[in-house]
């Protein structure tokens, strides 16, 4: 029934937008001179139709659930008198299982008839939604059908409210941001007051299974994050490894050397392991790369781990390929063209053409690309969880079994998530260290392409 709200909504806007525009158009026809064309004079019915109406659809969907609830609850306050508020909760999710059909035994007569007020509650919300959506249609239709007029400047009110929903964006945006940081600033703060700071940042061991019940048996718990970070680093040093040099050289073969019949066919291919979902890559890590990388390491007597970094850095590697190739192939087709010819008509080849003069120019967005990379690197879990594993070690050798900052946050928040313990707040001290480290990465990024940007203006 939401989807036909919607529907109303956009209905109603492309009818307030053909409705003005011919209004426009006729004043037009009489000899009169519009301020604005008619196309602006019914992008604002558009606009004023459409932006209202969603408003209100969104903070009716968001709202009416937290009422229609208040509203079952005091209606079943005297038999809840007392109880604490998980039961309370459980008492609603259970009249919300038998309100869509979903009856376990014999309920209590008074679930059953709140199940019915709520079913009742829902049916006149939607109705009483309908009945204000429609009215604000009509209401916006009318003032918008009221401002058509020779004077009335609709291009600017067009682009004021368009220069407000950009803003709006970019402040949704900035805020979304500083909450997160927020977040995991305030909850690593409560880490640190628990953990010492120096335990954690040059602590060499990562045990944080700790006791949360006095009647649990577990370890005392090390918070050192270094075997963290070394995995971490490890597995990512494997991955550009692999991506960096195939995706260049891709990028270099398709910019220049390859026929436009190739090109069309190859870079399309390339581009398809882009969209690939990464617990695919997981899976052909865990089935296909390590069993092939262990096989080979005991034929020439090497002790490989079944999980190793080495086959989730493969994996991710060819992940990357199509990032930093599409980066690099941006990057070189992005250099002027007088460069080239100019290189061609003094004598150099295709080959020192690439070399000395396009692969130069290229290297800010090349090395922007593959520093973001980095970032995607770092961050990846699904390919990690399934393929490296879940032990922290102090070792660079990629044949062993190693872990990431990122899959050490998941299996921190799985299970017992009570903010109370370091064990779980230790995934907030972990994912504030990844944000540090992704966002230097960044402005490394960032810094590079601009200095050596300006220098090939």
């Amino acid at each position: 029934m939401t989807l036909l709200a919607f529907l109303i909504l956009f209905a109603a806007a492309i009818f307030g937008y053909v409705l003005n525009r011919r209004a426009a158009l006729q004043i037009r026809d009489r000899g009169e001179r519009l301020h604005s064309l008619g196309g602006f004079h019914g992008g604002y019915s558009f606009l004023l139709v459409a932006l209202p109406a969603f408003i209100l659809i969104v903070l009716w969907l968001m709202l009416q659930g937290v009422v229609i609830d208040r509203l079952v609850l005091a209606s079943v306050a005297d038999e809840l008198a007392g109880s604490a508020t998980g039961q309370v909760q459980l008492v609603l999710a259970e009249i919300k299982s038998i309100a869509g059909g979903r009856i376990f035994g014999q309920p209590e007569p008074w679930k059953m008839e709140a199940a019915a007020r709520l079913e009742a509650l829902r049916g006149q919300s939607l109705v009483l939604m309908y009945v204000v959506l429609l009215a604000l249609i009509a209401a916006m239709l009318f003032l918008a059908r009221r401002r058509v007029s020779p004077e009335f400047r609709a291009r600017q009110r067009v682009e004021g409210i368009i220069g407000g929903l950009l803003i709006f964006c970019s402040l949704v945006a900035i805020f979304t941001t500083l909450g997160i940081v927020a977040s995991l600033l305030f909850e690593t703060v409560r880490f640190f007051s628990m953990v010492p700071v120096t335990e954690f940042l040059f602590g060499t061991n990562w045990e944080p299974q700790i006791p949360i019940r006095e009647d649990q048996i577990a370890a005392e718990g090390a918070f050192g994050w270094l075997p963290v970070l070394l995995g971490t680093l490890v597995i990512t040093v494997v991955a550009l490894t692999v991506a960096v040099p195939v995706g260049l050289f891709s990028a270099i073969y398709l910019n220049e050397f390859a026929s436009r019949r190739v090109r069309s066919v190859v870079k399309p291919l390339l581009e398809i392991l882009a969209g690939v979902p990464t617990v695919v890559y997981g899976f052909f890590a865990i089935l296909v790369v390590a069993p092939a990388i262990r096989q080979f390491g005991q034929s020439i007597g090497l002790d490989v781990s079944p999980n190793t970094a080495l086959a989730a850095g493969g994996v991710m590697g060819i992940m990357l390929i199509p990032f930093i190739s599409s980066f690099a192939d941006d990057a070189l087709s992005a250099v002027p063209r007088a460069l080239r010819d100019g290189a061609l008509a003094l004598g150099a080849t295709r080959g020192e053409t690439m070399l000395n003069v396009l692969f130069p120019a290229a290297i800010p967005g090349i090395v922007g690309g593959v520093l973001l990379a980095v970032s995607r690197a770092i961050g990846e879990t699904m390919i990690v969880v399934m393929a490296a594993g879940l032990i922290a070690q102090m070792t660079i050798n990629p044949l062993e079994s190693v872990t990431t900052i990122t899959v050490q946050i998941v299996t921190l928040l799985i299970g017992d998530t009570a903010f109370d313990n370091p064990k779980t707040l230790a995934a907030f001290a972990l994912g504030m260290m990844l944000f540090l480290v992704t966002l230097a990465i960044n402005i490394l990024a960032l810094r590079i392409v601009r200095r050596y940007r300006e220098a090939y203006d």
